[in-house]
């Protein structure tokens, strides 16, 4: 219903009603690979899952245990599923767009996993992996071609800017839900934390200066809306803004993804399950 809410959020126009399927899977996908990456213990069976997935080579991974195989294969076939049906639909090869873009989500996956497992904490450059790693990039790339218009896979280099910063939001709103128990035990590498050990400040003064860095990322994004409309008027320039829209609204309260409580169930209840009362005069 999370991974519904967010592609609900995204493109919410009843025409768009395959666009939301094709977004829900994405973020299921993503989700799961997010977990394996968090909680597996072995660094060379991620190793050789990452290098897999950047070759897009299923005979890659035959030397992993079965659940990992599994959630390769979950990934292989429902990505080619899906170029599949975009190149009947549109005659366009996405194929080598899509696994380039998993491929460099999942390498920087790996590359926070391995910090993770040696307890390093990285300075705040920390955030030039980790606006990749929010998985952004993923999302509005199958957004954007999924919409079966007349824009090039070529042209998707003019929204490189605009992805950038949705992506930045998307993983800054997410920081600011870490908890002040998750610092203290170090269990993550996250930017409050390495703000915190780059400048020698509290943590409240390294949340507050998180969030200056979400008004800047905004005023960046939105410099980068004005220049893509400028060369294009794709309907993804919406979907850009709205993931960022939708990352604020889910992690408001909490991380409504990952471990949603009452109000985060509320609203998604509220936007997709629950009908709307219209009251007569």
């Amino acid at each position: 219903m999370e991974c519904f809410f967010w592609g609900s959020g995204m493109m919410f126009q009843p025409r768009y009603d395959s666009c939301r399927i094709v977004l829900t899977k994405v973020c299921a996908l993503i989700t799961m690979f997010d977990d394996i990456y968090d909680i597996w213990e072995s660094a060379d069976e991620l190793e050789v899952l990452t290098d897999a997935i950047k070759m897009w080579d299923v005979t890659v991974v035959g030397s992993l245990p079965t659940r990992l195989q599994v959630g390769f294969l979950a990934l292989y076939n429902n990505i080619n599923g899906m170029a599949y049906d975009t190149m009947i639909t549109q005659r366009k090869n996405i194929l080598p767009t899509l696994a380039k873009v998993w491929g460099e989500l999942c390498e920087s996956f790996y590359l926070e996993a391995k910090w993770t497992k040696a307890n390093y904490t990285p300075t705040l450059k920390y955030l030039d992996n980790a606006w990749v790693s929010a998985s952004g990039v993923v999302i509005l790339t199958h957004g954007y071609i999924s919409f079966n218009q007349e824009d090039t896979i070529e042209s998707l280099e003019k929204c490189h800017d605009l992805f950038k910063f949705s992506s930045m939001l998307f993983r800054l709103y997410n920081e600011t839900v870490i908890s002040s128990e998750e610092i203290a035990r170090g269990e993550s590498v996250d930017a409050i934390s390495c703000y915190m050990r780059d400048n020698g400040v509290s943590e409240e003064f390294a949340r507050e200066y998180i969030n200056t860095l979400i008004e800047k990322a905004w005023m960046k994004m939105i410099k980068a809306r004005d220049a893509c409309y400028d060369v294009s008027a794709y309907p993804i320039i919406d979907v850009a803004l709205n993931l960022a829209r939708v990352a604020q609204s889910m992690y408001q309260f909490g991380d409504g993804h990952g471990a949603p409580d009452a109000r985060a169930n509320y609203r998604v209840l509220s936007a997709i399950v629950n009908p709307i009362t219209i009251g007569r005069e």
